[in-house]
């Protein structure tokens, strides 16, 4: 199906979005439909997989039966076997009556098993023989029962390398993998996720009777394209929720405030500068960090750019042929980095004395190479910012490019609260 044969199908499902990768799996789930084949979606967490078997059930021939959704990861171990396929009365301590379990009551019909990555081996026997004969034995006893059961199983786990480490079984994999459907993650979805978060943002200013949305400046739909969302489309979710509730002086989004929810520009090269992401919430990462150094080199590249204009306008012979002796003493000079496409050129280090037609030479033999630490330079930048907004640190931070909370953090760790 094309584009515009699709649209029906997503107004009817509130699926968003236009990506080629998005229209082929809502295609192939279509297609494959009316057969009872097994389907596995594979996706990362949060990308929408529960929307394909219910696609997938509401346009086959089980249509009329039951469908049941088990979140395979939520159910205990020891209890994983019952749930699934039953038990008999007294078969475990608990067990106080017969439990018909999912393929007994779904017969018929459809039984979407997400995460199933993460399903024991001993279960994932049970499942296989299933999938295989429709046959199935429900704990505590020994009669063989008969199901017929569609099966869609879904998981953000790499199947392939739980296979290698023995925690899945191979054998299920490929039988489970009759007919595969891959969503993809919303970083590779482009201009989806501008769609998505006007429908969140329509959707969370009705519900709560709001007279304005909230809508993004051009700068922060370009961040919100290039943030890599570890969370995917959950996520996006949640942010806009959170900036709808809480943005009361504005309802417009600028890059600057949503910084403050760590939604920074993935990793790019633009103009020989690195930018990176914030990592994953609650994960350990350096990432903060390093976006707010390159952010910072970024301001100071552009600064070192307007000074080497004017040397050039003032010490134009200077400039074109520098001797640099090795014995210039460089204790009271100040640090400038360049940053390259892959790492951090030596700074170039002068003491600003200014430069006359008779002492050219004698000025541009004056800059000597010094290596600084990151954290050094990180320190003088942060130092410089405050000073020239007179301690004002949400201007600095504004400046800075980084969020009030991050300057904060960095103020108290280098010992800089009276600045």
């Amino acid at each position: 199906m094309n584009a515009k044969d699709l649209q029906p199908i997503k107004q009817r499902y509130g699926i968003v979005g236009n990506c080629e990768a998005l229209n082929h799996a809502i295609d192939t789930a279509l297609q494959v439909a009316k057969t009872d084949l097994s389907v596995l979606i594979t996706g990362e967490s949060g990308v929408g997989k529960e929307i394909i078997p219910r696609l997938i059930h509401d346009n086959s021939l089980r249509r009329q039966r039951k469908y049941f959704a088990i979140n395979c990861g939520s159910i205990p171990e020891g209890t994983i076997d019952s749930e699934l396929f039953g038990h008999e009365k007294g078969a475990f301590t608990g067990a106080i009556g017969e439990h018909e379990g999912y393929f007994g009551a779904a017969d018929g019909g459809t039984l979407f098993l997400d995460e199933v990555g993460e399903l024991p081996l001993s279960t994932q026997a049970r499942l296989l023989r299933v999938l295989e004969n429709g046959e199935y034995i429900r704990v505590g006893s020994s009669e063989v029962r008969k199901t017929n059961v569609r099966v869609v199983a879904a998981t953000n786990v790499n199947i392939q390398m739980a296979i290698r480490d023995g925690k899945f079984r191979e054998d299920l994999f490929y039988r489970l993998n009759t007919i595969p459907i891959k969503m993809p993650p919303l970083r590779e979805r482009g201009d989806d996720i501008l769609l998505l978060f006007k429908k969140f943002a329509m959707e969370i200013a009705a519900k709560y009777q709001m007279p304005e949305r909230i809508t993004l400046t051009p700068d922060a739909e370009e961040v919100m394209k290039r943030y890599k969302w570890p969370g995917n489309v959950r996520q996006l979710k949640n942010v806009t929720e959170q900036m709808s509730i809480l943005l009361r002086d504005s309802r417009l989004v600028t890059p600057s405030i949503l910084s403050d929810y760590e939604i920074w520009p993935t990793i790019e090269e633009n103009g020989g500068l690195v930018r990176v992401s914030q990592g994953a919430a609650g994960s350990h990462s350096y990432d903060n960090e390093r976006e707010m150094l390159f952010q910072m080199i970024n301001a100071l590249h552009r600064e070192v750019s307007e000074l080497k204009q004017q040397l050039a306008g003032v010490a134009p012979a200077a400039t074109a042929n520098v001797h640099v002796p090795a014995n210039v003493p460089v204790a009271d000079a100040e640090v400038v980095p360049i940053m390259s496409q892959s790492h951090i050129q030596q700074p170039i280090v002068s003491d600003h004395r200014p430069a006359t037609h008779d002492d050219s030479t004698l000025y541009a033999e004056e800059y000597v190479e010094e290596s600084l630490s990151i954290d050094e330079q990180e320190k003088r930048l942060i130092i410089r910012a405050l000073e020239k907004n007179r301690g004002r640190r949400k201007k600095a931070a504004e400046e800075l490019h980084i969020s009030e909370r991050t300057l904060y953090r960095k103020i108290k760790e280098y010992g800089l609260e009276e600045i």
